[in-house]
């Protein structure tokens, strides 16, 4: 069930992933620390992560680049963040059918989770899904702009095509997200350098894989195992 609402939630909501038309740039992160440091800068992290919060729905790609790359300096990023409820949700993940008494259940548990990390994509997208068969509209709709905002935040981090320009991620389990989405299977795993390296069968896809940029994530990791 999890693959066919990642892929249904692309076509439901009109809301498309415009990486291509944004380009990308490779994030300059001393730059992104700056600014997210200053009181005075429009992006200073605690207003944006407030709107954010309050579900913001005129939060721009910048503000979004700066709240999702900016995570990477905030106290509580842990690169080995699981959701506090992912026992319990994958049961739900795991039905072939959800009841219509899951929803309300489901709903508490992934806002609970994203209250905890805010860039819980699976949680946000498995929201957003939950919020549509329950027929809340708005909210399905606030939900994936969330997602799909900060899907094109990573895909504008590069075009995964060297590790060079890989697409930088918070965690691991945001490149298979990644793929998911685009209907994509990941035959490999391995470390280039500072990238994640997921390969694909070859003469299945225009590439035989994909390069993540997990810099921020291995120095965070350092501290975490010190």
């Amino acid at each position: 069930m999890l693959k066919h609402f990642f892929v249904a939630l692309f076509f439901c909501f009109g809301i498309q992933l415009n990486a291509q038309d944004l380009g990308f740039t490779k994030p300059d992160y001393k730059a992104i620390e700056k600014e997210i440091s200053d009181k005075n800068s429009k992006f200073f992290y605690p207003k944006l992560m407030e709107r954010l919060v309050k579900n913001d729905t005129l939060l721009t790609h910048d503000e979004y680049r700066h709240l999702y790359l900016g995570y990477f300096f905030q106290p509580k990023y842990n690169a080995f963040w699981t959701s506090p409820n992912d026992e319990k949700l994958r049961t739900f993940y795991a039905k072939e059918k959800l009841e219509t008494s899951d929803y309300d259940e489901i709903i508490k548990l992934a806002n609970n989770s994203l209250n905890d990390f805010p860039f819980d994509l699976r949680q946000l997208n498995y929201l957003a899904y939950i919020y549509h068969l329950k027929g809340d509209e708005t909210a399905a709709k606030i939900a994936s702009f969330k997602f799909h905002s900060i899907m094109n935040v990573i895909l504008s981090s590069g075009d995964g095509k060297k590790c060079e320009t890989g697409f930088h991620v918070l965690m691991v389990d945001h490149e298979y997200i990644l793929l998911n989405l685009f209907e994509i299977e990941s035959k490999g795993q391995s470390l280039v350098e500072n990238c994640d390296y997921l390969s694909f069968e070859k003469g299945v896809y225009n590439v035989d894989g994909i390069y993540f940029n997990i810099e921020k994530m291995l120095e965070n990791e350092k501290k975490v195992l010190r």
